[in-house]
């Protein structure tokens, strides 16, 4: 045979030669979950090594990252119930959480990217992502109030805001928002392409956001459909985007694919938390090998052409990088 494809396999080196795709620290966007208080670190039950902090502990958190290389966050925030209403009011709060969090992270750390979650799920006291009327997710009343949320983000330091909410034509009324209020230069992360999926539970334990009545199939993505994801992709570019988002990860990989076809903008990939708690369980059965699985997923992600990935395992990637 003149043809032997595994002489390209037979050793290590040889194998690291010809790799296709790098996993670098430069890859990650790491999500932290915020909370109020003093000294608190806790433990999310279904996220195993993973926490909710406060202000002072995120600070730690972020230089840590900062040292292993790490350079972008995006952040979360777990609000208390008796802040909560239909119109998500506390996240007009230019003192509330968020803000605080974000100038808490550039007081610290002034270089670290700051991506910030847009949404009123965290605010809302229904738990979903606008506001409710007659059981009925209105897009547009919602659409202003993510405007004002952007503004007062961008008003605390943050580099980007990530609207993660699926409304329509909120890309571009965010970043009309954005110019009017002399913020030229802080950019969009559009969640464009956002499933509704069964592998984000573990994150609504986080952030106690689980819908309090129906679901979110109204504005979320149906996982049957591509073609909508493609359009999404598009409206969203030409709405002024800068970065587009496929979310979850690994099941959505085909959309990744389509998304490097319809835009030359970077794409992000989210690796959810029911992505990372799956690994992280069968791990602990003794079912699979964390490391080898965790990295195998993750380098999948780039393979099908993600220029960044959200992962909860990117402390424990840029340790083992390190």
């Amino acid at each position: 045979m003149n043809i032997r494809h595994r002489r390209l396999r037979q050793n290590s080196a040889i194998r690291a030669l010809v790799q296709e795709n790098q996993l670098s620290v430069d890859d990650f966007l790491v999500p932290l979950f915020v909370v109020e208080g003093n000294g608190v670190r806790e433990e999310i039950s279904s996220m195993p090594n993973y926490y909710r902090m406060s202000l002072d502990e995120l600070q730690k958190e972020v230089i840590e990252l900062w040292e292993l290389g790490l350079k972008a966050v995006l952040i979360f925030v777990k609000v208390p119930d008796e802040l909560k209403d239909n119109e998500g009011k506390e996240a007009l709060n230019p003192k509330g959480l968020m803000p605080n969090a974000i100038k808490a992270i550039k007081e610290v750390c002034p270089e670290m990217l700051v991506f910030t979650d847009v949404a009123l799920d965290p605010y809302s006291s229904y738990g979903h992502d606008g506001v409710v009327k007659e059981g009925q997710i209105v897009n547009d009343e919602t659409v202003e109030i993510l405007s004002k949320i952007s503004v007062i983000h961008a008003k605390a330091g943050a580099d980007f805001v990530a609207p993660s909410d699926m409304m329509d034509g909120r890309i571009e009324a965010v970043r009309k928002a954005l110019e009017k209020a002399n913020f030229p230069n802080v950019g969009i992360m559009s969640y464009s392409a956002k499933y509704a999926s069964a592998f984000y539970g573990p994150f609504r334990d986080a952030l106690d956001s689980a819908p309090g009545f129906g679901d979110k199939k109204t504005y979320q993505m149906n996982p049957a459909n591509a073609n909508e994801a493609v359009k999404e992709i598009i409206d969203d570019t030409k709405e002024g985007a800068d970065i587009i988002m496929v979310k979850p990860g690994l099941p959505y990989l085909d959309i990744v694919v389509l998304a490097k076809q319809k835009t030359t903008l970077p794409i992000a990939i989210y690796q959810v938390s029911g992505e990372y708690a799956m690994i992280k369980a069968a791990a602990e059965k003794g079912w699979l090998n964390e490391k080898e699985a965790m990295l195998e997923s993750l380098i999948s992600m780039k393979r099908a052409g993600a220029d960044i990935i959200a992962s909860y395992f990117a402390k424990e990637v840029a340790l083992l990088l390190k």
